[in-house]
C-alpha cells in the first residue's frame, strides 16, 4: 500500500518534469527526425538556458524576459554549431561536441564561476515552481506548461507549413535533391540547429524555475532523455498520429511516459537513484530496438505467407 501511495504522490511532479523535458524533446526531434542531423549541443545549451534564466532573475529581470533571453542564448549556441558544421566542414556530431565543451566554460562564467545558483519562489516572482505541483489552483505549473507546449506546437506547425519550413524538411529528407532544386541546404541546417537549441534552452530555463536552481551539470544526459521521448512517442503513436502537430504532441507524451516509468521504477525497493542512468539507457535501447524487431517480424511473416502460397 505504501508503494502505491508514494507512487501516486510522485506522479504530478513526474508529469510536470515530463512536460518540461517534452519541450526539449521537440528540439531534439527537429534535428534528429526533421534535419537528420546528430546534434550533441543540447547537453550544453540546456544548461545555458537555465543559467541565463536564473542569473537574470537574480538580477531583477522579469521571468518572461529571462526565458526569452534563454531562448536567444540557445539560438546562438545552435548558430555556433551550425557554422562549425556547414562553414568549417566539421561533422555535425563533432561540431555539437565542440560547442558543448565551449558552453561548459561559458555557463560557469554566466553563473559567476559557481557550479549552481539558486532562486527561491518566496523571494522571486517565478512563472512556475514545484512547490505548487500538488495544488488544485492556477499556481500549479502543469497548467502553464500545457499552455506553453500547445502554443509552441501551434507555432511550429505553422512554421513548418511555410515555404521556409518546407525547405528545411526537404533538406533533412534528401539534402542532395534539395540542393539540386536550388535550396540553400547549409542555411537550412543552421536555421534548424538554431531553432532546436533555442527550444532546448527554453526548456532548461523552465526547469531551472521549476526546481529553483540552475546547475552546471543539469544538461548532462539531456540528449538521451530527448531521444527516449522521441522514440517512445514514435513507437506508441506512429500509426495513430499522422499529422505533424500530433507527431510533436506524441513526442511530449513520450517524455511524460518516460518520467512516469522512471518514477515507477524508483519506487521499487531494489532500485535506487544510482541506477537511473543505467535504467535510462536500457529504456532507450529497448524502444530503439522495437521498430527493428517489428520490421523483422513483419518480413518473416510475409516470407512465411509467400512460402505457404
Amino acid at each position: 500500500m505504501a508503494f502505491f501511495t508514494s507512487l501516486f504522490s510522485s506522479l504530478p511532479g513526474a508529469a510536470a518534469q515530463g512536460l518540461i523535458w517534452g519541450l526539449m524533446a521537440i528540439g531534439v526531434y527537429i534535428t534528429f527526425r526533421i534535419l537528420d542531423v546528430a546534434d550533441l549541443t543540447v547537453d550544453g545549451s540546456f544548461a545555458t538556458g537555465g543559467a541565463v534564466c536564473v542569473m537574470l532573475i537574480r538580477a531583477g529581470v522579469d521571468p518572461w524576459l529571462a526565458i526569452l533571453a534563454a531562448l536567444l542564448a540557445g539560438i546562438l549556441a545552435g548558430f555556433v554549431t551550425g557554422i562549425l558544421h556547414t562553414g568549417a566542414g566539421i561533422p555535425a556530431i563533432l561540431a555539437g561536441i565542440l560547442t558543448q565543451l565551449m558552453l561548459y566554460s561559458i555557463n560557469l562564467r554566466i553563473m559567476g564561476s559557481a557550479a549552481n545558483q539558486a532562486i527561491s519562489v518566496t523571494k522571486y516572482n517565478l512563472l512556475l515552481s514545484q512547490r505548487y505541483v500538488h495544488e488544485f489552483s492556477f499556481r500549479n505549473p502543469i497548467l502553464l506548461l500545457i499552455a506553453f507546449l500547445l502554443v509552441t506546437i501551434a507555432i511550429l506547425y505553422w512554421l513548418f507549413g511555410t515555404e521556409l519550413g518546407a525547405s528545411i524538411r526537404a533538406t533533412g529528407t534528401n539534402r542532395h535533391m534539395a540542393r539540386a532544386q536550388g535550396i540553400n541546404t547549409n542555411k537550412n541546417i543552421v536555421l534548424g540547429l538554431m531553432l532546436s537549441n533555442g527550444l532546448v534552452a527554453l526548456s532548461g530555463a523552465l526547469l531551472s524555475q521549476y526546481q529553483g536552481f540552475a546547475d552546471i551539470n543539469m544538461g548532462r544526459g539531456a540528449i538521451v532523455i530527448g531521444l527516449a521521448a522521441v522514440i517512445i512517442g514514435e513507437v506508441l503513436f506512429d500509426k495513430l498520429f499522422k499529422n505533424f502537430a500530433l507527431k510533436l504532441l506524441g513526442v511530449v507524451i513520450g517524455a511524460v511516459i518516460y518520467y512516469f516509468v522512471i518514477q515507477i521504477v524508483l519506487q521499487l525497493p531494489f532500485f535506487s537513484t544510482n541506477d537511473l542512468k543505467l535504467f535510462t539507457a536500457i529504456v532507450v535501447a529497448v524502444f530503439l530496438a522495437i521498430p527493428y524487431f517489428k520490421k523483422k517480424f513483419a518480413k518473416g511473416k510475409a516470407k512465411g505467407g509467400a512460402g505457404h502460397a
